[in-house]
């Protein structure tokens, strides 16, 4: 316990980062400047991500998925996230922390909208939320705004509406349904997000939302003609590695790496090597 708390207390930092902001993210695209965002979901995974100064940390709902093992997100609950979050806020110095609404707790209900948003907030610590749907929740960004809480925006590939698709395909690929797209993007930068999501859309439709609007725009699966990019951890790290959409550039193969120390261990357990005469008191 005594180790725990020495390596806890003692910062990674050399001095207090400069912390990244909505504001931040705007200037960003206004320089030309792509944003970097990546999903986390505890304590010791986002502090390294904070290290390596990802702009900003996505306390996503795919927590359902690669944390808890279930095959969609909509499971997961508002404590659930709201335990992610804030184990996450706890890790970080410098990058934006934004919190997905779970599925039911904004949908439909403006009023629960701004309930579970400021729940969110106040037990989380986090700095914003981002929430799934175009024109159909308006109601429910515009009073979470009215409360000073920052949304982010998501569209195409909605997880949470999944059972709705039927599909994890492709996204307005039709002209009516990218027709719609654009309309949605269009007035969730009226109604006041700060940026957008978007999610499995074609590459060309997704660069002219990123050009008609002027609060950035974040890609999965949307190709580079936008203002950032985003991936679930467990994708880009090799852990998930049944996982495999044309969209992903693994920069790891942690499963194979962890498969191999596991076994490792159990080999050196069992002969006895470990621990050796170094490794004990």
């Amino acid at each position: 316990m005594l180790t725990y708390k020495i390596v806890k207390n003692m910062s990674v930092h050399a001095s207090s980062p400069k912390k990244i902001t909505t504001h931040t993210l705007q200037e960003m695209k206004q320089n030309g400047q792509k944003i970097s965002m990546l999903t986390a979901y505890d304590y010791s995974m986002a502090r390294i991500v904070d290290e390596a100064a990802i702009d900003v940390i996505l306390v996503g709902d795919s927590a359902s998925n690669v944390m808890a093992g279930h095959e969609t997100t909509l499971p997961i609950t508002l404590d659930q996230m709201i335990y992610h979050a804030s184990s996450v806020v706890r890790a970080v110095q410098r990058s934006l922390v934004v919190v997905d609404m779970p599925f039911g707790s904004y949908q439909g209900n403006s009023k629960e909208a701004l309930s579970s948003a400021i729940k969110i907030m106040k037990e989380s610590g986090g700095h914003a939320v981002k929430m799934e749907g175009g024109q159909e929740i308006l109601d429910s960004i515009r009073r979470i705004l009215t409360a000073g809480i920052p949304v982010m925006g998501h569209l195409g590939l909605t997880p949470q509406s999944i059972y709705k698709f039927g599909t994890y395909v492709v996204r307005a690929k039709e002209e009516e349904e990218a027709a719609r797209l654009i309309a949605d993007a269009k007035a969730l930068e009226e109604v006041g997000c700060f940026a957008i999501v978007l999610e499995k859309i074609p590459a060309e439709l997704a660069a002219r939302v990123a050009q008609m609007v002027q609060i950035p725009v974040i890609g999965i699966g949307a190709g580079a003609g936008v203002d950032g990019q985003v991936l679930v951890i467990h994708d880009m790290l090799g852990i998930n590695n049944e996982f495999n959409p044309r969209f992903l550039r693994k920069y790891n193969n942690l499963h194979a790496h962890m498969l191999q120390a596991f076994q490792d261990y159990k080999a050196d357990v069992q002969s006895g090597d470990f621990p050796n005469a170094s490794e004990q008191y």
